[in-house]
């Protein structure tokens, strides 16, 4: 019977294996090659990645407005007094927000639901930030700037349509005009691994729900 490979190993590295074998993608495999650069790296780079790590949980946090990653109050979209409040594009995860902003089409602000509905993972609406984006209409209908539109920017498959859809039923029910990003993006595409130009083409010809 073969030796258990990790037996071989001090308990710090058998640690280290373990916790980088728990990111998304990584395999056992991956994760030994990982620990053994962290440790044959000179200590002042691998102690600069432990720090940006212990730096990024201790200091971000979700916007207090769109649920988007800020180190303060507000992330940077939300505090830039030159973007357009009356467009709001919702999106699953922070890391689509980034894909959308490196395309440099859009100029409105966002809302990140923070997932999308999934039955099979027990994920529901109430189990989103549906409820805040809600809120954020109705706050703003008072003002002289009022959300005259919002996109739906969930992913292109069948979980990221159903909540596209929901959102919209809701949206029309309340006099708020909704759009769905074209289908530049092929079915099922991540936003974050789309290219600049696909993304830019489906939010360019988004269509009215």
């Amino acid at each position: 019977m073969p030796a258990d490979r990790d037996a071989a190993y001090p308990p710090s590295v058998t640690k280290l294996v373990e916790e980088f074998a728990k990111l998304p993608g990584v395999g056992k495999r991956s994760a030994e090659r990982l620990a053994f650069h962290v440790l044959s790296a000179p200590r002042d780079e691998a102690m600069a990645l432990a720090l940006a790590v212990r730096d990024a949980k201790r200091n971000l946090r979700a916007c207090a407005r769109c649920f988007n990653i800020a180190e303060g109050e507000l992330c940077a979209v939300c505090s830039d007094p030159d973007r357009d409040v009356q467009a709001v594009c919702v999106v699953e995860l922070p890391r689509d927000l980034i894909a959308l902003e490196k395309a440099g089409v859009y100029r409105g602000v966002y809302h990140v639901l923070q997932g999308r509905i999934s039955p099979a993972q027990g994920t529901g609406p109430d189990n989103l930030r549906v409820r805040e984006l809600l809120a954020r209409i109705r706050e703003r209908a008072g003002t002289d700037r009022p959300v005259r539109e919002v996109i739906l920017a969930t992913r292109p498959n069948l979980e990221g349509d159903a909540t596209a859809e929901y959102l919209a039923d809701l949206l029309r029910e309340r006099g708020v005009e909704t759009s769905r990003l074209a289908r530049g993006l092929a079915s099922g595409a991540e936003l974050e691994n789309a290219a600049p130009s696909s993304i830019a083409f489906a939010f360019q010809g988004r269509r009215r729900q």
